[in-house]
């Protein structure tokens, strides 16, 4: 991805400080809660005093959660912070700060991990988070990101995974299944490559696709929107691991059954095309495929006048007493029970 730049900087010429000096210098804080960023031996956050601190972290290892074949490295500094600001939206708040650890081997120009960082810039002005801190090491098993984000939420109006009570609604925003049908082209084309370099990549007519898999957005603007119209969901999360394992979790968590409704999962016409192209299923690649970072939700019946109208959101399903099981209502109206068959970080155990 980054031999072509014919100007490297080795990351022994500029040693750790330096090195940090030079990937955080362009970043501005936005926040009034940031006292001190980056820069010190710890950053300094000043939270008012009626609002609760939401505080999540992830890693991204090279093989494990994205290859560089077809990873921008720009993308990859995005869709890092991205995914981060999705989990404290998941929990009704605001992402504030940024903590980002990075862990790469010398085959790593300075220019490369300067794109990484000018991906994670984008992302924190999009969404108007601030850089607080980090640190950069060396690595032996390639490059390695790992990320935390502070936000905050109005004290008690955290939505947690729990909350979900029977007769709610099930919702979700967007539409799914799309990151997982993108990551299948690239694989394809990836193996075409592999076989033949100097083949071009057949990727036209896909960008929607494409951009789902390697430049994902969290949802902030569902979430102010449920703010606008008084909506607060009863339980929430974000669809990380496949909308079965998310419902899943809700139900878990908050013991509970539900009915979720095979004809209401909102698929776009991209991915349901492309996955038959593939000849998988395209509620398959919703109900298991993962990273599509929208957010899932309960909301009372109530809420259903506010909510119905809206382009963002789908009612997909609803709330039954735990005796009733998980279960995907089909086309047909057949009942099958719910599996987790999505994402799992640690292959060879349950999802």
């Amino acid at each position: 991805m980054f031999q072509s730049n014919p100007s490297k900087t080795e990351l022994s010429q500029l040693g750790e400080f330096g090195l940090i000096r030079r990937l955080t210098s362009g970043f501005v804080l936005q926040n009034k809660e940031t006292v001190k960023g980056i820069g010190d031996d710890a950053a300094v956050l000043r939270f008012e005093s009626e609002k609760d601190m939401l505080v999540s972290t992830d890693m991204l290892l090279e093989g494990v959660h994205f290859d560089l074949t077809y990873m921008p490295l720009k993308h990859l500094g995005y869709k890092a912070a991205v995914v981060n600001f999705s989990d404290i939206y998941a929990m009704n708040g605001q992402p504030k700060q940024l903590f980002v650890s990075l862990a790469c081997s010398n085959r790593f120009p300075v220019e490369a991990l300067e794109q990484i960082y000018e991906g994670i810039a984008m992302a924190c002005k999009a969404y108007g988070v601030d850089l607080a801190g980090g640190d950069t090491t060396s690595s032996k098993a390639g490059l390695i990101l790992s990320l935390s984000v502070t936000g905050e939420v109005e004290r008690g109006k955290s939505v947690l995974r729990s909350g979900a009570k029977q007769g709610d609604l099930l919702v979700v925003s967007g539409d799914l299944g799309g990151a997982y049908v993108g990551l299948q082209l690239l694989e394809r084309e990836k193996n075409v490559f592999m076989d033949h370099p100097d083949a071009q990549p057949d990727l036209e007519g896909n960008d929607y696709i494409l951009e789902r898999q390697l430049k994902p957005e969290a949802r902030m603007d569902v979430v102010e929107y449920l703010a606008e119209i008084g909506v607060v969901p009863t339980s929430m999360i974000d669809v990380s691991d496949g909308l079965s394992s998310e419902t899943l979790h809700i139900c878990g968590q908050s013991n509970v059954g539900c009915r979720l409704y095979e004809e209401k999962i909102p698929i776009d016409p991209t991915t349901y095309a492309m996955a038959r192209e593939f000849n998988l299923d395209p509620t398959v690649c919703a109900l298991s495929g993962g990273e599509d970072y929208e957010l899932l939700f309960t909301v009372e019946q109530g809420d259903y006048e506010k909510i119905k109208g809206s382009t963002l959101l789908s009612v997909i399903g609803h709330i039954t007493d735990v005796s009733e099981g998980v279960q995907l209502v089909d086309k047909s109206g057949g009942m099958h029970e719910l599996t987790a068959q999505g994402w799992n970080s640690f292959p060879g155990t349950s999802a």
